[in-house]
């Protein structure tokens, strides 16, 4: 990537401002990288049951409905939220994690394969 091409992934407001929302409530302390990937896995659980028992159609729609839109910004907010302190936590750079593997998948999947199938790479 060169210093011309925009970042695929820029999160360093959003990891600043979970730093100081932790630094001033004093919540360093509880968020190691174990208790954090727990509390990731807690909010992907509470966006699945927002589209638990939702049909494909329904599904598509979950954002845009006044009864599911609402709960689905929120838990797609804390995902986010979670994963990003989680990187900071541990060092990750997340432009760069997504940009190497964004890369990897091209090269499992080459259009002239993968194009039209949901084969895993190893079964193309």
């Amino acid at each position: 990537m060169t210093s011309q091409t925009p970042p695929l992934v820029a999160v360093e407001s959003l990891a600043a401002a979970l730093q100081a929302f932790a630094d001033d409530r004093e919540w360093n302390q509880f968020h190691s990288p174990k208790n954090l990937v727990l509390a990731l896995t807690g909010e992907v659980g509470e966006l699945c049951e927002v589209f638990q028992w939702m049909g494909d159609a329904q599904a598509l729609s979950a954002a845009s409905h006044p009864k599911t839109a609402q709960a689905v910004r929120d838990e797609l907010a804390d995902v986010l939220m979670y994963l990003v302190r989680l990187s900071s936590v541990l060092g990750v750079d997340l432009n760069e994690a997504v940009t190497q593997k964004l890369a990897s998948n091209e090269r499992k999947y080459p259009v002239d394969k993968a194009k039209g199938t949901s084969e895993k790479y190893d079964q193309l």
